[in-house]
């Protein structure tokens, strides 16, 4: 069973709250400081790094680690003052997204749906439609994804659909079955991306907010994967779910936007979380190693220079790995930033940003791979033992970085700077017309 959650009317605002003008909030005025948010979330990641081996080896939802970090007000980290968040900046999210995804990756991508509907909602949507939602989350509510389906559709087709109801006014019904939806078991609401279909007009895809129990929603723990195990990335299945009409959400899929970097940087401080991991796991077990072999350079592990060696390239790529996440997250908040106080955010500094964020998968992904297989040549068989479940952060990284598949990253870049070509803000999956 899952724990309990966050539910319910929406509760009114008080007068403190509802006197802080929007662009104040965005501004983030009076959030406290990235130093103050490490010292408070300093001691959840911690103990969520003591279990993650153990629940990686059982195959234990994170359900525990998640309600800790609700608990301590993470989850609202980016939901404005006024609606009961943190109000923090970007930048410190992302900062704050590698040390979470060093103590355990897992948790790290199980939050990424419900962040980036935060972010969604911050940077393309007016305060009318943000108000509902973001309370809810500011009260620790945690939103889930239903988008991606298997299956042989067409590409950018999708048949998950919504329909109005003929029984009742102002009312939808949403049907389909959805894949890798991630952190869907441990959200309370889910966001399903939807054709929605109304007579006499063209079918728009819809985002429809839906409790994730209400009658007719099935969440199931049915991915495979080897990596990412714990995270939920499984089937979630709708049948007659009636949805409110204001629960229907309508966002411009079609226009260049700093979305699509902004969910890629999620993924980007995923892997340096991984990287710093490897790094720490590493040294650890170096430092408490008392075997060598025969044909080694000195009485200790932590003494012989190839060893040596092998630490400090590990450290190298994860300080590589949180520059290049720093980076992008400046790039991407700056634009946020600019959206919130109704700047004007030209298509040539989209552009940019996106190749960016391309440049950087590019980058992270291969070195964060080597990473975590170079660290198996600090030791001998020992740190193969299951009770460390080192393979994990390879698993991990590895299946991050097929989400994506980032060979076609580096050919759009290629592509960009030989003919001129555009950058690929949005993609689909299904089969292609021959």
């Amino acid at each position: 069973m899952r724990p309990s959650k966050v539910k319910g009317a929406l509760q009114r605002l008080s007068p403190r709250e509802r006197n802080v003008p929007i662009n104040e909030i965005n501004g983030n005025a009076g959030a406290p400081t990235l130093a103050e948010l490490q010292t408070r979330f300093a001691p959840v990641f911690a103990r969520i790094a003591d279990g993650a081996a153990e629940r990686e080896n059982h195959r234990t939802l994170a359900y525990e680690p998640i309600e800790w970090l609700r608990d301590a007000g993470f989850t609202a980290l980016r939901v404005p003052l006024q609606w009961g968040g943190s109000g923090a900046r970007l930048e410190d999210l992302f900062e704050l997204w590698m040390a979470l995804a060093q103590a355990d990756s897992n948790v790290a991508q199980i939050l990424r749906p419900h962040f980036g509907f935060i972010d969604r909602l911050l940077i393309d949507r007016d305060a009318q439609t943000q108000e509902p939602w973001l309370r809810l989350a500011g009260q620790g509510a945690i939103f889930g994804n239903a988008t991606t389906e298997v299956g042989q559709g067409a590409v950018g087709e999708l048949q998950t659909s919504l329909v109005p109801d003929a029984q009742s006014s102002g009312q939808w019904i949403l049907n389909g079955r959805k894949f890798y939806s991630t952190g869907s078991l441990y959200a309370d609401w889910i966001s399903v991306v939807a054709s929605a279909h109304q007579a006499g007009e063209a079918a728009a895809i819809v985002h429809a907010i839906v409790a994730a129990d209400a009658p007719g929603v099935q969440l199931l723990d049915d991915w495979n994967g080897f990596g990412q195990r714990l995270t939920a990335s499984g089937s979630a299945i709708f049948e007659q779910v009636r949805v409110a009409d204001a629960a229907v959400l309508r966002f411009e899929r079609q226009q260049p936007s700093a979305l699509v970097a902004y969910f890629q940087l999620v993924h980007l401080a995923t892997l340096a979380g991984i990287a710093r991991a490897v790094q720490h796991d590493a040294v650890a077990y170096v430092q408490a190693r008392k075997r060598v072999f025969s044909h080694g350079n000195a009485t200790l592990p932590k003494d012989d220079p190839l060893v040596q060696q092998i630490i400090g390239q590990l450290a190298a790529t994860a300080y590589m790995a949180q520059v290049v996440v720093r980076d992008v997250a400046a790039s991407v908040a700056e634009v946020a930033r600019l959206r919130a106080h109704a700047i004007e955010v030209t298509k040539a500094q989209l552009d940019a940003l996106e190749s960016r964020t391309a440049q950087a998968q590019v980058a992270v992904v291969d070195s964060v791979l080597q990473a975590a297989t170079k660290l198996f040549d600090v030791g001998g068989s020992s740190a193969l033992a299951e009770s460390m479940r080192l393979d994990r952060h390879w698993r991990n990284a590895r299946t991050l970085a097929s989400h994506n598949p980032v060979i076609y990253k580096a050919q759009a870049v290629g592509d960009t700077l030989l003919n001129g070509a555009e950058p690929v803000y949005y993609w689909n999956v299904g089969i292609k017309a021959a």
